[in-house]
């Protein structure tokens, strides 16, 4: 391999990397606590899209188990968009032998 066949492959990586980080928008993944009680629903850039709540945990004397809930699913939530973007990276730098903790820029 020569140095310009090198590049044309760092350009194509970064063209689909940059298409990649462009359709994490249109990933969706859940997550949910108290036995699906509360689930919410985010994109692959971690963005949160959407919480549902059961009426039966909206009690007025009960406010910090609602908002642990509501904690554990958002983090259960961002944890899952982060593999799902993370798979997505891997298909196209799957062939690279990277670092274990070597992270892309923006992802």
């Amino acid at each position: 391999m020569n140095m310009n066949d090198i590049l044309k492959q760092a350009q194509n990586m970064q063209a689909k990397m940059q298409k990649t980080q462009e359709e994490l928008v249109n990933i969706t993944v859940e997550g949910s606590s108290g036995g699906g009680m509360v689930k919410v629903t985010a994109n692959g850039k971690m963005e949160i899209l959407s919480i549902t709540i059961d009426p039966e945990v909206i009690n007025g004397d009960d406010k910090e188990m609602l908002e642990d809930l509501i904690t554990a699913a958002v983090n259960q939530t961002i944890k899952n968009a982060q593999t799902k973007a993370n798979e997505e990276v891997q298909k196209i730098t799957g062939g690279l032998n990277l670092p274990g903790n070597f992270k892309i820029p923006g992802l």
